[in-house]
């Protein structure tokens, strides 16, 4: 029986979900797992082939990763605006800390409210704390998740930084 086709899946494969178990036969017939880079390159060098065990309530379904373009772009390997609503570009932001929410002054993160100024979205928490860090150097908390609200003067995010990070 041979894999399904991950590609054939389109964007609706789950790339991403903590249940997705990837696995790459190495062509020395070693098989490993837990390197998203590592594996991208080694099969997009021809030295490996990458599969992924989607799991399901009944049974669960080998895919080959057949779409390499879309696995690097999953995972953000390559940059996908489309997926994360991010060019690539030095964002315009404007921010305000959220005095209500930042009780503890000792606490190492603040909460702040950004506007994206520049016209993009943050469809991506990880993506954008990546960019963030690169441009300004803050410390973008990516495990608390992101708020966000529109209205007449655009769309506001609300978000967790570390508080030195800010300064810098």
């Amino acid at each position: 029986m041979e894999p399904r086709s991950a590609a054939a899946a389109g964007r609706d494969f789950p790339y991403t979900a903590g249940t997705t178990c990837y696995v790459e036969v190495h062509e020395d017939g070693r098989v490993t797992h837990g390197d998203p880079k590592g594996a991208y390159e080694r099969a997009a060098a021809g030295k490996s082939r990458l599969f992924a065990v989607w799991p399901g309530q009944w049974s669960s379904d080998l895919f080959a990763i057949d779409d390499l373009d879309e696995y690097a772009k999953a995972h953000g390997i390559k940059h996908d605006e489309d997926r994360t609503g991010l060019s690539e570009h030095v964002h315009d932001v404007e921010w305000t800390e959220q005095t209500a929410y930042n009780t503890n002054p000792r606490s190492p993160y603040i909460s702040i409210r950004l506007t994206m100024t520049c016209g993009c979205e943050i469809r991506d928490l990880t993506a954008f704390a990546k960019q963030m860090r690169e441009q300004r150097g803050w410390d973008v908390a990516t495990s608390v998740g992101l708020g966000s609200s529109s209205g007449p003067g655009g769309t506001s995010y609300s978000l967790r930084v570390r508080r030195k990070s800010l300064s810098v």
